[in-house]
């Protein structure tokens, strides 16, 4: 059954809202509202009632506080929060053309550096042609000559064969097989290499600078994709308060793409056991004793025999050289075809990592050392006397080329004291562990009937295969 409305009386209604006509000239003290004489003997019957005039003498003293206060305090403190919005708006306006102004100062900054940068290349670029322009002009000039001498020469022959004697005919026999007359050597020319880079857009954010900002109730990112939200005017909180917003971190997290066969071939080589890309496309595999660089269609470009088996192999990001561990404890760098012995580790180097630094990382059992090119350690994380290694069986070290950050795929060897589990360990340049990796997926994602059920396996590839594939994703590489 529905509730009955119950009729509320308009504010200055002066008449009452239960008997037409009536004015209001009393107050009900029980239900606290104003009646008519005809409403003391129906429904206000028996409820204490007084004259309206003697209740609003009681209001009047409230009426003039609220006025006083409000006057004195109240206002006041409005026009003051006015003025701090002008303020305000102000200093929103400034903050944001001084970061405008920064932002394109550091942008103007970076294309000046961009145009010397290139402006000294090309430079570099047209002495070189100047060079080797006077050099093959110098070669030319030198071909005619010895074209010029040995036409004189076939007919100074012509002549001693139809009519010299035979000490001329024998002393043209001499001049002929003189080394006084010789090919002018090809000059050496010199040679430059441009590879722009693939996918520059994380390097220039990086070199414009870090960019933090925070909102109310929004989404914003960064370079870092880290994302804060404040209330309060700006003034970030930890703690809920009556009224305000309470300070949130929200971070969002995107799905790379999903990696694609962009190309295949079959190695030449048996038994690849580690390979590593080159910045032109072509690829270097290392196969038991034996360094193998191969071209984008599989052709064998260049080969280098080594006495003893190789661990691993790295390419330096620098200096784009060969970089080889071996069982015999050897560091040695491939310049110029040529192995170079760099130096020597105590323990048996099993993986090796070039960084963008030019350090040189080497995985040991239970632990991996950084070294300078000469063989300086820099820093270690073996384990100073007792306690639990960070590692256990380094299997491979890859460096981040923007965080410079480093993984190890760690085999957890039972030899070496580890469980078998094979998991990644995460680290920063100065080997202080960030996090480990043992195969956690998220929810959302979809097992396939080849990855479902298998466990962890951080590894480069099966060995004994030949197949190459070049995979397309997050990042171009190749695999096998």
């Amino acid at each position: 059954m529905a509730t009955p409305k119950i009729p509320l009386r308009i504010k200055g209604q002066t008449t009452c809202i239960h008997h037409k006509g009536r004015q209001l000239e009393m107050y009900c003290e029980k239900c606290q509202e104003l009646v008519c004489l005809k409403c003391l003997s129906s429904i206000h019957k028996t409820h204490p009632v007084c004259e309206l005039s003697e209740i609003t003498s009681q209001k009047e003293p409230d009426i003039i506080s609220f006025i006083d206060r409000t006057e004195k305090n109240d206002l006041v403190q409005i026009g003051k929060y006015i003025t701090t919005t002008d303020t305000l708006l102000k200093d929103n306006t400034s903050t944001f053309e001084k970061l405008s102004k920064k932002l394109k100062i550091q942008t103007d900054k970076l294309k000046q550096e961009l145009d010397m940068l290139t402006e000294q290349t090309l430079s570099l670029y047209h002495k070189m042609e100047e060079d080797n322009t006077k050099l093959i002009k110098k070669y030319k000039q030198d071909l005619e000559i010895y074209e010029k001498q040995l036409k004189q020469q076939i007919q100074e022959c012509k002549a001693t064969l139809q009519c010299g004697s035979h000490i001329q005919i024998y002393d043209a026999y001499c001049d002929i097989h003189s080394p006084s007359h010789s090919l002018p050597v090809k000059p050496v020319l010199d040679t430059a290499n441009f590879t722009p880079h693939k996918y520059p857009q994380d390097h220039l954010k990086k070199a414009l600078g870090k960019v933090i900002t925070t909102g109310q109730g929004q989404t914003l990112t960064d370079q870092d994709r880290s994302v804060s939200t404040s209330g309060d005017l700006g003034q970030p909180s930890t703690q809920q308060r009556s009224g305000a917003k309470v300070k949130k971190t929200v971070t969002t997290y995107k799905l790379l793409p999903q990696t694609k066969v962009v190309e295949e071939l079959w190695s030449p080589c048996y038994h690849i056991g580690s390979i590593r890309p080159t910045t032109d496309g072509q690829v270097w595999t290392k196969s038991r004793d034996t360094l193998t660089l191969l071209d984008r269609k599989g052709k064998v470009k260049q080969q280098v025999k080594h006495n003893v088996w190789i661990y691993d192999i790295s390419l330096s990001p620098t200096t784009n050289t060969l970089w080889v561990c071996d069982t015999e404890n050897n560091i040695m760098e491939l310049v110029s075809g040529r192995r170079t012995h760099r130096f020597s580790t105590k323990e048996v180097p099993e993986c090796i990592c070039v960084t963008a630094n030019n350090h040189v990382i080497v995985g040991m059992a239970n632990n991996i050392s950084k070294f300078t090119t000469d063989g300086k350690m820099v820093c270690t994380t073996k384990a100073k006397g007792i306690g639990k290694p960070l590692l256990f069986t380094p299997y491979r070290i890859s460096e981040c080329p923007v965080t410079h950050n480093v993984a190890v795929a760690d085999f957890s060897s039972e030899s070496h004291g580890g469980d078998r589990k094979r998991h990644v360990v995460v680290m920063d340049t100065d080997f202080k562990k960030l996090f480990v990796y043992r195969g956690d997926i998220p929810s959302t994602y979809k097992p396939t009937p080849q990855t479902g059920g298998e466990p962890f396996n951080p590894y480069g590839g099966e060995h004994y295969h030949r197949r190459l594939l070049q995979l397309q994703g997050p990042t171009h590489q190749w695999r096998w």
